[in-house]
């Protein structure tokens, strides 16, 4: 079953109806019970770094995602946010981040004519084979919207890479914790596979 975690913050709509989109059922959830059967975890996230660790922190749901994540070893996709959530530490925080792929989250530098938000779509570029990407092109668009960006410390966790000013880590992935920078939900036929290829992990 696959889950989406609802700790308050993510677009949650969009998201589901995408999954209705490629024919899978999902259940969006913060109850231990159902999580606890999840076979595939997807942790979305719109708004504020601190924000969204003090809801994972004091809500319990961290321990419960380390089991599943660690011991069970789960599949689990970070989106946006979401993304940035498993990295170490975040310049747009004081918290610490899950620390789940070695990597930390950056503010786009402050350049003349640098507009930020990075807003809107933007072509990623392969850098590692993984299941995740399987069937997508050389250079697939999706569309982005974030302030901040994820930098790995090794390149084999880093698996599409985009160009915004800066090159920066689009996609990631440490054994079955995988991130996306994007809204695969907003990413039309893009999206679409991506997310089929999380489903069929």
């Amino acid at each position: 079953m696959i889950t989406i975690i609802d700790y308050g913050l993510g677009n949650l709509g969009s998201i589901q109806n995408m999954f209705k989109r490629i024919g899978e059922e999902i259940v969006v959830t913060n109850d231990f019970d159902v999580i606890d059967k999840a076979t595939k975890l997807l942790l979305p996230g719109v708004g504020a770094f601190d924000n969204a660790m003090f809801r994972i922190n004091d809500s319990g749901l961290r321990e419960i995602l380390e089991r599943k994540v660690f011991t069970e070893k789960v599949p689990i996709l970070g989106i946006c946010l979401g993304m940035q959530l498993l990295t170490c530490a975040s310049e747009e925080g004081s918290l610490q981040g899950l620390g789940w792929i070695k990597a930390s989250t950056k503010r786009f530098p402050a350049e003349s004519g640098l507009k930020v938000p990075h807003m809107g779509w933007n072509i990623v570029k392969p850098n590692q084979d993984s299941e995740l990407i399987n069937d997508l092109p050389n250079e697939s668009r999706f569309y982005f919207v974030h302030s901040y960006y994820v930098e790995v410390d090794s390149q084999k966790d880093s698996i599409l890479k985009a160009d915004y000013s800066i090159t920066f880590d689009a996609a990631i992935q440490n054994e079955n914790v995988y991130g996306v920078q994007f809204h695969p939900e907003k990413s039309h036929k893009f999206g679409m596979q991506l997310l089929k290829n999380f489903v069929q992990l």
